[in-house]
């Protein structure tokens, strides 16, 4: 597993084609063309209703002739009819780029975004489902068709020559004005709608964490603080959204006013070109409607640029979030794992920190083993827990399993083989069963039955109202705390793992939760499992053999339980003895040195486990 790198800030627009998502982009350029062809032939029967106006004006009027008339308006009705049939066409394509781009780059973007969670700050605040979701959108939308006919164009106004110079350089000033339009609506709202766009993801962010945080909020009153702190990122989120939403509404009013400006001139100008004999009353009303063809592409480009805007920074987000979170490479797949753990002299921080949280640990356990590791807060438990299942990577040292360390392993085969109940227990949407079996959809209900009896839980599900089918919300919502770390504790066991590691596994624990937990851990390693157990309280050691004793990130202690026990009983009494022959030490202080867990020594004393 990779960690996240700094973006190097080369996506940009000459390296597009060439990025992650313009290269799934081009796995499309066949129906690109395709979009190109149909585009050509709907524009070129647009023209249709200039000269079917033409030839009414001109011919039929002229002669009338109904036999004409029928005969034109029913070529006139074929030709609309291949023109929508070709314009359906076209949107279905584009609605398929969009779901084929999806397709090929969804699996992989929510793999990567699972991965950013690791990181924390390190992996950036990237939303790139949504990303990826605005992409879809603007391709299933009517925007690409008005870059397919721009180009077209310039080839009504050359029409337009052919009806007169005069109408056709009229053309060309019209176009040159509402070209400048859209330049000044890309100049002018592009600033205030990325900043918008900034502000209200961060208020979206700030407002997903008072809502999962809720009772702590409310328990202390805090409700109206985070309103507050929610409504400015709201309310600047506003200000930024009107200002853009201001400049671009305003162009584009201006833009569609001076387009029926123009579209009108034209028909001024044909009426005085037909009163003097220089063309046609048919060549008017053509000429209009083929100068409203041409501007209405470039008009609808300003009307759309917000949208546009919106697309083009989602495009480079997402790519430069493949940049900073590259894609995981596949290994070779390696022999099943045993249990063999070995930690050779590590020196770990947390993703986006320079600070070291281990430093030089060296330690190995063998299947059957059980670790318990002690020591204060902020001793480094929670970093070695995520060391200890390859969650995070050690910036010198290896952690290796069998031999082999984590980027060397492929990561979807390896998981089976690992427990993990992380300090903060979370379960996910959907039922119990589900949730244990790690919501793998080929999961053996024998299987997950007997996980639950080992986390000693059966029973407890038993009596919820559907069973294993029980549904939980988001977080286990319909669960007590303790039901949901016992939950936990049987998705950790689910699969029959080599390597279980707990962080603090009874913070929510009553006492039958305790005596579940031992006997869990107790049964883990009769099967010669290797189990880790971070620990705060006495009763989380019973059931191991080996103690490890952290204190500022460094390796105070490791080896057999009662010995190392043994060893910091006698520290503490030493320790006692000093402070009291020295009668200089405060009384906090000594008290705060016997912190050194005079409690588990007494532990050991009862439970009699080695």
């Amino acid at each position: 597993m990779q960690a996240p790198k700094q973006a190097s800030g080369q996506t940009s627009e000459e390296g597009a084609l060439h990025s992650v998502v313009g290269k799934a982009l081009m796995t499309s350029k066949s129906a690109f063309w395709g979009i190109g062809i149909f585009s050509a032939f709907i524009n070129l029967l647009m023209l249709t209703g200039p000269l079917y106006m033409l030839q009414v004006y001109d011919r039929v009027l002229a002669s009338s002739s109904m036999s004409t008339l029928v005969g034109i308006s029913v070529l006139m009705g074929m030709m609309y009819i291949f023109m929508g049939y070709f314009d359906l066409i076209r949107s279905r394509i584009l609605v398929r780029i969009g779901d084929k781009l999806e397709k090929d780059l969804g699996a992989r973007t929510f793999s990567i975004w699972l991965k950013q969670g690791l990181y924390g700050r390190a992996g950036q605040r990237h939303r790139p489902l949504q990303d990826l979701g605005t992409l879809r959108q603007f391709f299933s939308g009517a925007a690409p068709t008005t870059f397919f006919d721009i180009p077209w164009a310039p080839i009504y106004i050359g029409v337009m020559f052919i009806f007169h110079p005069m109408l056709g350089w009229a053309g060309i000033v019209g176009a040159i004005v509402i070209f400048f339009l859209a330049f000044l609506n890309e100049k002018r709202s592009r600033k205030p709608m990325q900043d918008a766009n900034i502000l209200k993801a961060q208020a979206q962010i700030f407002a997903q964490s008072s809502h999962r945080n809720a009772d702590v909020i409310t328990a202390m009153g805090m409700g109206k603080h985070m309103q507050t702190r929610w409504q400015d990122f709201s309310q600047r989120a506003a200000q930024e959204t009107v200002k853009g939403g201001d400049i671009a509404g305003g162009l584009t009013a201006t833009s569609k006013a001076f387009r029926m400006f123009v579209q009108s001139a034209i028909l001024g100008l044909g009426a005085a070109l037909a009163v003097k004999q220089v063309i046609t009353p048919g060549t008017m009303i053509a000429g209009s409607i083929v100068m409203g063809r041409a501007l209405a592409p470039i008009q609808m480009v300003v009307g759309q640029w917000r949208g546009f805007i919106a697309t083009r920074q989602a495009f480079h987000r997402l790519n430069k979030f493949y940049e900073i979170i590259p894609e995981d490479t596949d290994s070779m797949q390696l022999p099943e794992p045993t249990g063999h753990l070995s930690i050779e002299n590590i020196i770990a921080a947390p993703p986006g920190s320079q600070i070291p949280a281990l430093t030089g640990l060296n330690f190995t356990l063998e299947p059957g083993q059980g670790l318990g590791v002690i020591g204060p807060s902020a001793s480094g438990k929670s970093t070695l827990a995520r060391l200890l299942v390859g969650i995070w990577l050690p910036q010198k040292g290896s952690v290796r399993l069998d031999g082999a360390s984590y980027d060397q392993w492929n990561r979807d085969i390896l998981g089976p083989y690992i427990g993990y109940l992380p300090q903060e227990v979370e379960l996910f949407d959907g039922s119990i069963g589900e949730n244990i079996a790690r919501f793998d959809p080929q999961a053996r209900a024998e299987d997950v039955v007997v996980a639950a009896k080992r986390a000693a839980v059966h029973d407890m599900i038993l009596r919820m109202p559907d069973g294993y089918d029980t549904k939980i919300g988001e977080g286990g919502a319909v669960l007590s705390g303790g039901q949901i770390q016992r939950v936990a504790l049987a998705r950790a066991v689910f699969g029959d793992p080599v390597l279980v590691v707990m962080d603090e596994p009874n913070a929510n624990l009553d006492a039958d939760g305790d005596a579940a937990l031992s006997a869990a851990i107790t049964d883990l390693r009769r099967r010669q499992k290797t189990v880790v157990v971070m620990a705060h309280r006495p009763s989380a050691i019973a059931s191991v053999d080996t103690l490890l004793v952290l204190k500022e990130g460094q390796q105070i202690a490791f080896g057999a339980k009662d010995e190392v026990l043994v060893e910091i009983a006698k520290a503490n009494a030493k320790t006692s003895t000093k402070g009291a022959v020295s009668g200089r030490q405060p009384q906090n202080a000594q008290r705060k040195k016997r912190v050194n867990m005079p409690s588990y020594t007494a532990n050991a004393k009862t439970d009699g486990t080695t």
